[in-house]
């Protein structure tokens, strides 16, 4: 049996984006039997990183119709539509995790208990130097030591002296990232990478659009990591690899289809000297909740982007996860350990 539940979380203040505004996250709370047992899973689609909201729903309207002929595994296997099979193969996996009596990253496979992953604080893109050192330095005093910030809308000199600022405020010890979104062309993304070189920066996250793959390559080994993250809407793994286009893979599990094929991404990554990241599109509460089970499967995972509670208004569920000093809770009750969805 499957039961779907439209819902929407709206988000404390409009985030602007590349492709619009988002003031609030939509999508389908999905429930299914399994041996007895209820999971749970959330199918939050993004347009531009997954379907559409219309096409997700006909997507699961149709899983359900196979299901009802066939069975679940054939029916999961035919659903193409990313955040869809997100929300099924999520609530798949808490059921079977609920009957094992296991925590969700445990029966994915992880091989040692885990109590808490490292996540990264992020700044935006706005703010003088002066207004973004001043945010890095809230955010190490509430024991962040790993800060993400975002780069790309004013200028290559303007965001080497923003980042420079962060890194004279908080000091050698915290690891810093930035994130282009795409914004750059490759003569910009050089001259940022230099720059950024001389400020000890772990990685440059997506600094050209998402089909620059040649590009990406031959921004690689010149001191600073290079990250993918949107150029996985358009290209798998495997085209990543093959193309020598990243040292870092950003890995959202709703845009992925699902927490098995996250894990697996994550696990091919490391096997090709990638290392995995995890992060959302936003997601409520089931799904990030999910993605800290994944981050917990994964062995020495550096910081993971998942610390966007703080993002929404509003919420499906008490958030089981909560960052304490840089760090995320995870919970180890059976499945997702959430309570109040079923």
């Amino acid at each position: 049996m499957m039961q779907t539940e439209p819902f929407s979380v709206v988000l404390r203040s409009p985030l602007e984006t590349a492709r619009g505004t988002i003031e609030a996250r939509e999508g389908f709370l999905i429930r299914v039997d399994y041996e007895g047992t209820t999971g749970v899973g959330e199918a939050t689609p993004l347009v531009g990183w997954t379907e559409s909201r219309q096409e997700c729903e006909t997507a699961l309207s149709h899983a359900r119709d196979i299901a009802d002929a066939l069975d679940w595994g054939v029916a999961l296997g035919k659903v193409d539509a990313p955040a869809a099979r997100h929300g099924l193969s999520l609530a798949f996996a808490d059921a079977r995790a609920r009957t094992t009596d296991m925590p969700l990253y445990r029966s994915l496979g992880g091989a040692n208990e885990r109590a808490s992953i490292p996540v990264n604080g992020t700044i935006g893109a706005e703010g003088r130097p002066n207004e973004v050192a001043e945010q890095a330095a809230t955010l190490v005093d509430e024991g962040f030591e790993c800060l993400k910030i975002k780069v790309g809308l004013n200028g290559v000199e303007d965001d080497i002296e923003r980042v420079r600022a962060v890194r004279n405020r908080v000091g050698d010890d915290i690891t810093l990232r930035v994130d282009a979104n795409g914004g750059w062309t490759l003569e910009e993304a050089t001259n940022a990478i230099e720059g950024f070189a001389a400020l000890d920066i772990e990685y440059v996250e997506q600094p050209l659009p998402t089909a620059a793959l040649e590009g990406m390559c031959s921004l690689r080994h010149n001191g600073v990591e290079v990250a993918v993250d949107e150029s996985l809407v358009a290209h798998d793994i495997e085209t990543i690899i093959e193309a020598k286009a990243a040292d870092v893979a950003v890995l959202k599990p709703m845009v992925l289809g699902g927490p098995d094929l996250a894990l697996a991404a994550a696990r091919r990554c490391r096997e090709a000297g990638i290392e995995p990241i995890l992060s959302t599109t936003i997601d409520a509460v089931i799904a990030r909740t999910a993605a800290v089970h994944v981050a917990a499967a994964i062995p020495d995972i550096r910081p993971c982007g998942l610390a966007t509670a703080n993002l929404l208004a509003t919420d499906l569920a008490p958030d089981p996860a909560p960052v304490t000093a840089g760090r995320m809770q995870v919970p180890q009750d059976a499945g997702l350990g959430l309570e109040g969805v079923l």
